[in-house]
C-alpha cells in the first residue's frame, strides 16, 4: 500500500533527524518537543497503536472506545495538551502474564491507557532517528532494518571464524532495572530539548496500578511501554560502547538478551569477568540462572538463543563429512509450545466450528511460526510439525463425524490440498557463512 503525503512527511523528519545526528556525533538536539504533537506525527503513532491493537490502560479506554469517541477529536486534545503543557500521562495497569516455556514464572507486563501509548508512540518517532545514528552493528533488538536473524547470521559467521567459546547471559530484569537518572543522563548526552526532557521523565515517573495502589520507582522502563524498547536500547548503548572499547570477544545483543563469542576458554572468562563489571557500573547484573559459557565442538552441549538451539556439527554427506559447521534448529520448548497451540485449536470444545475456520487457525499459526524458524537447518523438526497437523485435523474431523481417527486421516487424503492445510516442509532456507539471510 502506497504511503500517504502524511506518512512520507513523517519519513522525511525521520531522515532529517537521522542524517544531523549521523554528520555530528557531538550534536545535542534542542528543537524537538514541537514535531512530538505535529499532526501528521501524532495520526502515525495512532495508526500504530490502532495496527498494535491491545487492551485497555486503567481508564478502561479501548481502541474501539476511542473510534467512537473521535480520532479526530482525540489527537486535537492530546496536541493541545502537549503544546500548553498540561498533558499528564496515566500510570499503567500492571498485569502478570505466564513466560513461554517456564511454568510457574510470570513476566510483569504495563499497557498505558490508549491515549497514552499515542503519545508515547509519538515520542518514539521523533527520537528514536536521533539514537539510531549512534547504535553500534553489535546491538540488534527492536530497531529498524534489524531481525533476529541478522543477530543469528552474526553466530555463524563468527563460529566459522573460530570463535566458538560463546558467554551467554541476558540482563536481569533489565526493563525493570534501568535507573531513571542513568537512562536521563544517556538521553541527555544528545537531547537538551528541556520540555522534551520533562515529558520523558515524567512518563518514567507515572508508575503503574496493581490492586488499585499506585507505584512510582526511580527504575524501570516498565515493559510494554511503545517507548521502552528505544529507551532500554539508548541506555544498553553504554554497555555496547564500554564493550567497545573494554571488553574482549564479539558481542551480540538481541535487547537485554547476549552473547560473547571468543576464541578461547580463557579469553571467554575474561569476557564475563568484564561483562559483569561493566553492567555493575550501569547498575544492573547477568541473571545467573541463564549465565553460562558454551564450548561449541562436536558432540559439545548446544546453545540457545533467540529461540533456536545451536549446535556445532559434521557434514552427514559423503561430499561434506569433512565439514564442521554451525547448525539452528528450534528450541524443544518451542517445539512443545507449537505442538501445543496445534493441540488447542483442534480440542472437543471447537468441534461446533466449521473445519475451514480451524484450518485457517492452524494455518495462521503455522504460518507465523515457520516465517521465524525457516531460516535454519529446520527441515526435520518442519516435518515433524506437518505430520502433527494433519494428526490433529484427522482427530478433528474424525470428531466432528463421531467417527474413528482412520475417517479423518481418509477425508484429508481425499481433498487435494489436504483441507487447505498448509505444509512448512520445503520453505527452509539454510544459513551458510558470510552471506545474508534471504528469501
Amino acid at each position: 500500500m502506497a504511503r500517504t503525503t502524511k506518512q512520507d512527511s513523517v519519513r522525511e523528519l525521520q531522515r532529517t533527524l537521522y542524517r544531523a545526528a549521523k554528520a555530528d556525533p557531538g550534536r545535542r538536539f534542542h528543537a524537538l518537543y514541537d514535531k512530538v504533537f505535529r499532526r501528521d506525527v501524532l495520526e502515525r503513532a495512532w495508526g500504530q497503536v490502532r495496527a498494535n491493537k491491545g487492551a485497555a490502560g486503567i481508564d478502561q479506554q479501548t481502541i474501539a472506545d476511542v473510534e467512537e469517541y473521535g480520532v479526530t477529536r482525540l489527537l486535537d486534545e492530546l496536541a493541545a495538551d502537549l503544546k500548553d503543557g498540561s498533558y499528564r500521562a496515566l500510570p499503567a495497569r500492571r498485569v502478570f502474564i505466564p513466560k513461554p516455556g517456564r511454568p510457574g514464572e510470570q513476566r510483569p507486563l504495563s499497557i498505558p491507557a490508549v491515549r497514552d501509548r499515542v503519545v508515547q508512540g509519538a515520542l518514539k518517532l521523533v527520537i528514536e532517528p536521533v539514537f539510531e545514528a549512534d547504535f553500534l552493528a553489535c546491538s540488534f533488538g527492536f530497531r529498524p532494518k534489524r531481525a533476529p536473524h541478522d543477530a543469528l547470521q552474526v553466530l555463524i559467521d563468527e563460529t566459522w571464524r573460530g570463535k566458538r567459546w560463546i558467554v551467554e547471559s541476558d540482563v536481569a530484569d533489565c526493563f525493570e532495572a534501568i535507573p531513571h537518572s542513568g537512562l536521563m543522563a544517556a538521553v541527555e548526552e544528545r537531547i537538551s530539548d528541556r520540555q522534551l526532557l520533562k515529558l520523558l521523565h515524567a512518563m518514567l515517573r507515572a508508575g503503574v496500578m496493581q490492586d488499585g495502589a499506585v507505584t512510582r520507582s526511580n527504575t524501570g522502563t516498565p515493559q510494554g511501554g511503545v517507548v521502552s524498547p528505544v529507551l532500554c536500547n539508548v541506555y544498553l548503548h553504554r554497555l555496547d560502547r564500554c564493550w567497545a572499547a573494554r571488553g574482549t570477544g564479539a558481542l551480540v545483543r538481541f535487547a537485554d538478551d547476549l552473547v560473547v563469542m571468543c576464541n578461547s576458554g580463557p579469553e571467554a572468562e575474561r569476557a564475563l569477568v568484564a561483562l559483569r563489571a561493566i553492567l555493575a557500573e550501569l547498575g544492573l547484573q547477568t541473571k545467573d540462572a541463564k549465565t553460562r559459557i558454551v564450548h561449541m565442538r562436536e558432540g559439545g552441549e548446544p546453545l540457545d538463543f533467540l529461540g533456536f538451539e545451536h549446535r556445532w556439527v559434521r557434514g552427514n554427506t559423503t561430499a561434506s563429512r569433512h565439514l564442521r559447521f554451525l547448525v539452528r534448529r528450534p528450541t524443544r520448548k518451542n517445539m512443545q509450545r507449537a505442538r501445543d497451540r496445534m493441540r488447542e485449536l483442534t480440542l472437543r470444545k471447537r468441534l461446533l466450528l466449521p473445519v475451514g475456520e480451524v484450518v485457517a487457525d492452524l494455518n495462521r499459526y503455522l504460518r507465523g511460526f515457520g516465517g521465524y524458524f525457516r531460516y535454519g537447518n529446520s527441515a526435520l523438526d518442519f516435518g515433524r510439525l506437518d505430520a502433527y497437523a494433519i494428526e490433529r485435523l484427522a482427530l478433528f474431523v474424525a470428531k466432528r463425524h463421531k467417527r474413528q481417527r482412520r475417517y479423518g486421516y481418509w477425508r484429508i487424503s481425499q481433498s487435494p490440498d489436504r483441507m487447505g492445510l498448509i505444509r512448512l516442509s520445503g520453505t527452509v532456507v539454510a544459513p551458510r557463512p558470510n552471506r545474508a539471510r534471504t528469501g
